[in-house]
Parts: structure tokens; C-alpha cells; sequence
């Protein structure tokens, strides 16, 4: 899981280095300057896809996948710097002594957590100096390349911009939240097949599943609109040799057909 974290190990959203954390515990990357994050993380392409697939070049393709967001936050962080979220996140970790909280669902917990925290801070940053002061903007030398990383509440986001002596951008590269988890929600529909299909028939029961997989990442491809249920989704099932045997869609009105 990654996620950025301050030098002491805190939660940060906006500012600290970037944290990557295996399924046991250990800290495969810590505190990396974000600007080097093109040395860390490759973007794969696939053929069947418009989204792009990040790996962690360090463990290659194949097994080099990695989640981002509330649970990663949750679990990468050493601590919260404030009390009512800290408590709740030493309750949330005691369900995985010594490793990470892997449990897809747990999303929806840790961005309880984070609301908790979210609301702590804002009665501290209600009296920020800097909030309060009157400088409203920054001048200097333009620069040729930006690179700005931070946590937005979907996961980590990061925007790579170069520009030329105008002003122009001439390259652009973005990595979104549901980018990084792309990977992390196909395999979590894999999982919902393995579990649920029959072999057979694509079952109502199957469909909703999907859906509570896929949401529990909060991709912006299917919530943005947070209309409860009008999710439009096909799953269809295939034979080896591309022939379609079943086909299951459910329109944005809820309404199932075959």
C-alpha cells in the first residue's frame, strides 16, 4: 500500500515524503522525495484497456501492484496527530497485529477514520497563522517542470507537468487515484468470480457484488455522481474461443436484462 507520510511517520495529506508498505508490515519505500516518484512507479498499458496499469518498478510488473487511499493511508501511517482518529486507528490495526488490514471493505472504515481526523484538524487550523495572514500570492522565477503529489480522498494523486518559455505545457502526466488501484479492482472482481460464479450463469447476486467491490475504491468512473444504485454495469461470460455464452446488464435505472 502507499501513501504519503510526514519524516516523523504521521498521517499527511498534502506535504511528507511518499511510503510503500508490503502486506507484513515492512516499509519497502519510505520517505521518497515525490518529485523522484518516476523512479519508483511504471504505468503499464494492456491492450484491453484505456486505463493505465502502475506497478512498483522495484517488484516488476507481475507483482508489483499496490493500493492507495483511506486503508492505505490508515495502514502506512506510524500515527495520527490527533487523538480521537489516533484511538480509532490503534482499534482498526488491532485486527492485523504486526501486518496490514487487506480486507477490501475496510475502506469504508478508514475513511471514517480520516473524517474523524478531518474534523480534529479543522478546529486546529482555525487558528493557522497562515490561514489568517494576507498573502494571497507567490511570485518567482516559472520553472520548467512541476511535480505536485498529494492526497486527494480517493488515494495519492500526482500531476507532472513541463512547460515551455511561454507558458505552454508541452508534456503532461497524471497518475489518479483509480489509476493506482486499477489493478487492486480487477482483482477484486476476480475475486467476487472465484468466489460467486458457478460456471454457468451470471447471477443477480454475482452483479451486486461487483459493484460493492469495485465502490468500496470509489472510483470516479462510476460514483462521481453518488446516485445511489444507477451504476450501469455488463458482465458477460466468454468461452475460450471469444463466444459470448451469458450476458447480464443493469441499466441506470437499476433494471436487469439479459
Amino acid at each position: 500500500m502507499m501513501s504519503l507520510c510526514r519524516d516523523d511517520g504521521a498521517l499527511e495529506l498534502y506535504h511528507g515524503g511518499m511510503r510503500v508498505v508490503t502486506g507484513d508490515g515492512h516499509k519497502l519505500l519510505d520517505r521518497i522525495d515525490s518529485r523522484e516518484y518516476h523512479r519508483h512507479i511504471r504505468e503499464q498499458v494492456k491492450s484491453w484497456s484505456y486505463m493505465k496499469f502502475p506497478y512498483l518498478q522495484q517488484l516488476g510488473p507481475e507483482h508489483g501492484s499496490y493500493r492507495v487511499g483511506p486503508l492505505a493511508r490508515i495502514n502506512s501511517c506510524d500515527y495520527i496527530d490527533t487523538p480521537l482518529a489516533e484511538r480509532s486507528r490503534v482499534e482498526f490495526r488491532a485486527l492485523e497485529p504486526g501486518g496490514l488490514v487487506q480486507s477490501t471493505l475496510a475502506y469504508h472504515w478508514a475513511r471514517m477514520i480520516e473524517l474523524l481526523h478531518c474534523a480534529e484538524k479543522i478546529e486546529q487550523l482555525l487558528d493557522d497563522p497562515d490561514l489568517l495572514g494576507s498573502d494571497l500570492q507567490q511570485s518567482g522565477e516559472m520553472r520548467p517542470r512541476g511535480i505536485g503529489v498529494i492526497e486527494a480522498p480517493r488515494g495519492t494523486l500526482i500531476h507532472d507537468y513541463e512547460i515551455n518559455p511561454d507558458g505552454l505545457v508541452t508534456r503532461a502526466n497524471l497518475i489518479v487515484s483509480t489509476t493506482h488501484n486499477n489493478r487492486a479492482m480487477n482483482e477484486s472482481v476476480r475475486t467476487v468470480a472465484a468466489d460467486l460464479f458457478d460456471g454457468r450463469e451470471i447471477s443477480e447476486g454475482m452483479l451486486n457484488s461487483i459493484e460493492v467491490a469495485v465502490r468500496a475504491y470509489d472510483p470516479c468512473l462510476s460514483c462521481a455522481t453518488h446516485a445511489l444504485g444507477k451504476m450501469p454495469l455488463v458482465v458477460e461470460l466468454q468461452e475460450p474461443d471469444g463466444r459470448i455464452i451469458d450476458r447480464l446488464i443493469k441499466d441506470t435505472r437499476g433494471e436487469l436484462s439479459r
